[in-house]
């Protein structure tokens, strides 16, 4: 068991690495779940995660307080600007469009009430 979490650990850090630079791809959620998955599998790869120079403050953050950075709000808040934005250019159908209002703006909501870290 200890390997299927340390695989899946290290699955969830290849995936927030591409999204660092896929704006559509979320990082910090698969951060936070690789640090969940290294926590049952290694302490060598959780010790690793946390002491990270660019991953390990947003993950030390979201466990002592539940914040988020500004910086990453505002990523996090352009990236869905453009998808939606895309989403216009692309003309898709009313009710998808309504559909990502919904789903975007929940997302947002809960992004800008979080304490900044």
């Amino acid at each position: 068991m200890q390997y299927l979490w340390a695989g899946l650990g290290l699955l969830c850090v290849a995936m927030a690495a591409i999204g660092v630079v896929l704006p559509l791809l979320p990082t910090v959620p698969f951060l936070l779940l690789a640090a969940f998955f290294f926590a049952r599998s290694s302490s060598r790869l959780h010790n690793w995660l946390l002491s990270h120079r660019i991953f390990g403050p947003m993950i030390l953050d979201w466990q002592s307080s539940g914040a988020i950075r500004p910086a990453a709000k505002k990523a996090a808040t352009l990236s869905i600007a453009a998808v939606f934005g895309v989403s216009l250019l692309l003309s898709v159908p009313p009710f998808v469009l309504i559909l990502q209002v919904i789903v975007l703006g929940g997302v947002l909501i809960f992004i800008w009430t979080r304490p900044s870290g």
